[in-house]
């Protein structure tokens, strides 16, 4: 597969070509032998050939000014006093910095322990939504048996059904569930698996999960993909359909469960739906976000009515907490990253 950097390169080399060709033309005559289809064809690529590039910048802005504004924005504003938001003098670089507001987010938010146990809950949640997913994609990639077109398209339901949908009914078989169940999961505490980490293991546990429908999606077309003289190899030797998923498929498909799993890190990271229905306490980042407007009223100004403008600066410092833990995991795992979004398929 060719990199980016050879691409540009042969798309270099193509345009000087037809330039190179168009120039000996005129230099020889040719043009007047030339039909008027081609006429027009070689007019309306050197049109495009002047048009895309203005086009191209003007979308690439657009995208940088969408993404990159609102993150200027919290970094102006998470270090700056409260009192310069209402400074018409400042409008990116505050006059002095402050750690305060980072500070007071923390303690408010309660960030080392909700931190920790949102880490234990994505990477459980994870790692079984990969596990099984995976091998859920494989079983659609591989084999045939009675019903896969059937199950398949359920497969595809679960990437369109919005989870509002199916909440209410897992809320209430974790509401209550056999007494039994509920006293084995939680070590005899409770009869209901609600704010138990229980309600996001269980969906993971069984490939139905916060997006698991895509994720069985890209296991099936990376596994698809691999030659099928692997697994012939495999049995040849005598080894079991298990087995050979194990030692044969799982390591040539390490980059598509890095992929996966980094996905997984992110919507459960981000997920505050679902955790609200389930969790009535605010155990993850997601949820202290969400209720941190409420929180700091509460904490910082005894439960006075206050403006989002009053407390914008603790609002863009609990963002900006949040989602470092997810910056520096992909700065180091960026390379991993696009190269399985490039093997799975997702690129294309």
């Amino acid at each position: 597969m060719a990199t980016k950097k050879e691409e540009k390169q042969f798309e270099k080399e193509r345009k000087a070509a037809i330039k190179a060709r168009e120039k000996r033309m005129k230099e020889i005559g040719l043009e007047k032998f030339l039909t008027p289809d081609q006429i027009k064809y070689n007019k309306r690529q050197k049109v495009i050939g002047a048009v895309w590039p203005v086009f191209r910048f003007l979308i690439l802005f657009g995208l940088c000014f969408v993404i990159l504004y609102p993150l200027i924005f919290m970094l102006s504003t998470a270090f700056r006093p409260n009192e310069q938001m209402n400074d018409p003098s400042i409008i990116w670089i505050p006059k002095n910095f402050t750690m305060q507001n980072i500070k007071d987010t923390w303690k408010v938010m309660k960030f080392d322990k909700t931190l920790i146990n949102t880490i234990i809950l994505n990477l459980v949640s994870s790692v079984l939504q990969v596990a099984t997913c995976s091998i859920t994609g494989y079983g659609f990639a591989r084999f045939k048996f009675k019903g896969k077109n059937f199950l398949f398209g359920i497969v595809v339901m679960m990437i369109i059904v919005p989870p509002q949908i199916t909440t209410i009914p897992l809320y209430m078989q974790y509401a209550y569930p056999p007494k039994i169940v509920a006293k084995i999961l939680t070590l005899g505490k409770s009869t209901k698996l609600i704010n138990y980490g229980w309600t996001m293991y269980l969906p993971a546990l069984f490939a139905n999960g916060i997006r698991a429908g895509l994720f069985i999606f890209i296991f099936r077309q990376f596994f698809r993909g691999l030659p099928k003289e692997l697994e012939d190899a495999a049995y040849l030797d005598g080894c079991s359909p298990l087995y050979t998923y194990v030692k044969i498929m799982i390591p040539n498909a390490r980059q598509s469960f890095l992929t996966v799993f980094l996905f997984s890190i992110v919507w459960y990271w981000n997920d505050y739906y679902v955790s609200s229905s389930f969790f009535t306490n605010n155990d993850t980042v997601a949820l202290m976000l969400k209720n941190l407007n409420t929180t700091l009223a509460k904490t910082l100004f005894n439960n006075q009515s206050v403006s989002v403008r009053q407390i914008i600066v603790w609002l863009e410092a609990g963002c900006l907490l949040s989602i470092t833990p997810i910056l520096v995991m992909y700065v180091f795992l960026q390379r991993y990253f696009v190269e399985g979004i490039e093997k799975s398929g997702l690129a294309n």
